[in-house]
């Protein structure tokens, strides 16, 4: 394992801290398997709440801290959102794992 050889500066570690915040709820892990596995790698949030079993109002606000903390994209089709994972977000977090 490699060592750490700097601090994280007060900035890197409150980005650091919502991503853990984001990965630390069971149920946004799901979600983010969920849009991984989806055709394309992405997702209808339509198409979430059922496999979670959470109505769409809790699931939007999932997804909002997983936007937040940087490990998805959010694209507004018609009434509907869409979401993707963000390309290296979670290579982030874990090179983030690494640096603590």
């Amino acid at each position: 394992m490699p060592r750490v050889t700097s601090s994280l500066t007060v900035e890197d570690a409150e980005r650091v801290s919502r991503v853990f915040k984001a990965l630390g709820d069971p149920t946004r892990v799901r979600l983010l398997s969920l849009i991984a596995a989806g055709d394309g790698g992405e997702a209808c949030i339509c198409d979430l709440t059922d496999p979670v079993g959470l109505s769409q109002g809790t699931v939007s606000h999932h997804m909002k801290l997983l936007a937040d903390a940087g490990l998805v994209t959010r694209e507004q089709r018609g009434k509907w959102a869409y979401f993707a994972l963000n390309d290296g977000a979670l290579d982030a977090a874990a090179d983030a794992l690494r640096s603590v």
